[in-house]
């Protein structure tokens, strides 16, 4: 079994659920995927760091670090980063707060100080619906001086996200779209 194949087995596994839930976007969906119980497991974020780290290398644009919107992408740049590390192609990771700080910097972004200036990055998340998510952490990186060279999710819902996205000029790129995932 390929390393693809072994994630699709723990996202069927851990966080994929039928029923009716309501997502973050407001819709109501008759499944949801948990994304966190696949992340926040052991293989399951080894597995989304290096199939992520894989797309990263297989850009056509050098990527130089590799972020996202706190909390669902949090233990994903940390897998990506780890696994960048171990393949001696190190890439930091950084994180968009919902909220800037109170204090301090009152900043965004967390992990800013190790991204070069105008840095080259990826945004990452683990499941994607209608991409509001992705457009505000795009907004976020780039009002920092920051250019988005990839956009990815571990699940694409196929709910208008990467629709939104491509509005925009930023190609979603999936490990798995709810086709894929549920064939």
């Amino acid at each position: 079994m390929n390393d693809r194949q072994r994630l699709k087995q723990i996202i069927l596994e851990k966080s994929y659920r039928e029923g009716t839930y309501l997502l973050t976007s407001g819709k109501e969906s008759d499944f949801y995927i948990d994304g966190k119980q696949t992340t926040l497991d052991a293989e399951g974020a080894y597995l989304c760091g290096k199939l992520l780290f894989e797309m990263i290398q297989n850009n056509p644009q050098k990527i130089d670090a590799v972020g996202g919107m706190t909390l669902g992408a949090d233990p994903i740049v940390t897998a990506v980063s780890l696994v960048s590390f171990l393949e001696k192609a190190p890439i930091p990771a950084f994180i968009v707060r919902k909220e800037s700080k109170k204090h301090g910097t009152e900043a965004y972004l967390e992990g800013q100080s190790n991204l070069p200036e105008a840095a080259v990055v990826a945004l990452v998340e683990d499941v994607v619906t209608t991409g509001g998510t992705l457009l505000k952490v795009i907004d976020r990186v780039e009002a920092q001086g920051y250019q988005v060279g990839l956009v990815a999710t571990i699940v694409d819902r196929q709910e208008g996200g990467g629709e939104a996205l491509a509005a925009r000029g930023y190609e979603l790129r999936a490990i798995f779209t709810r086709q894929s995932l549920l064939a």
